[in-house]
């Protein structure tokens, strides 16, 4: 019961000591992620950037600060209510001057238009996708020909959290989520090893093939 707690909260942390945990635990563990999650993006100055799944806002407060030029935007979107909240209060500024616009909502449904967005990232979010097929076609549909999508994750670390009993009925493992990514229209889909601060990590890439 405390297994299966955790891992709903771990997906989609609400308000209250439960949420307050969590939130201490992704700002621990998932920063290292989230920053270079964006590294690895290569974000420029004046791109439409989209993080799905942002948490505590580690991710989008780095990607704002790459965004100099004044055609540059970021978007988030997230499903738990208390991460909307946290996020908002720490991005608020850049939200007040409309570089940053959250959305709170599902990655089924992102209310975007197609063919905007240059570059996504997430980290240690699509294990938690109600439809791993429906949430990539949803992203392809609002990337921009040749827009690059990165997900940061820790492998080892997962597997030592299955291990545990947690996760259990979610699609964690890549090579599912990377076969859909590939099949959905993305190209150049590959995971990578990738290292920072003596802490290892894996990155995959998938690149929007569109006409």
């Amino acid at each position: 019961m405390l297994v299966e707690r955790l891992t709903q909260q771990l997906g989609k942390p609400t308000q209250g000591l439960w949420g307050w945990l969590v939130t201490r635990f992704l700002k621990k563990k998932n920063k290292l992620l989230e920053v270079n999650a964006v590294k690895l993006c290569d974000i420029q100055p004046e791109n439409v950037v989209l993080e799905v799944g942002f948490g505590p806002g580690l991710g989008l407060q780095e990607a704002a600060r790459c965004l100099t030029h004044p055609r540059g935007k970021l978007y988030g979107l997230d499903y738990s209510d208390y991460m909307y909240n946290v996020a908002s209060r720490r991005l608020q500024a850049d939200i007040q001057t409309g570089k940053v616009t959250l959305f709170l909502g599902s990655v089924e449904h992102i209310p975007l238009e197609d063919n905007v967005v240059d570059r996504v990232f997430h980290c240690n979010c699509y294990y938690f996708w109600p439809d791993l097929r429906a949430g990539s076609k949803e992203i392809y549909r609002v990337m921009k020909p040749g827009g690059l999508m990165v997900t940061t994750l820790n492998l080892e670390a997962l597997k030592k959290i299955v291990a545990a009993g947690l996760l259990k009925h979610t699609q964690w493992p890549p090579e599912p989520y990377m076969a859909v990514l590939h099949d959905t229209g993305f190209v150049d889909v590959r995971l990578e090893d990738k290292q920072d601060k003596g802490i290892s990590f894996q990155a995959i890439f998938a690149t929007a093939n569109k006409p």
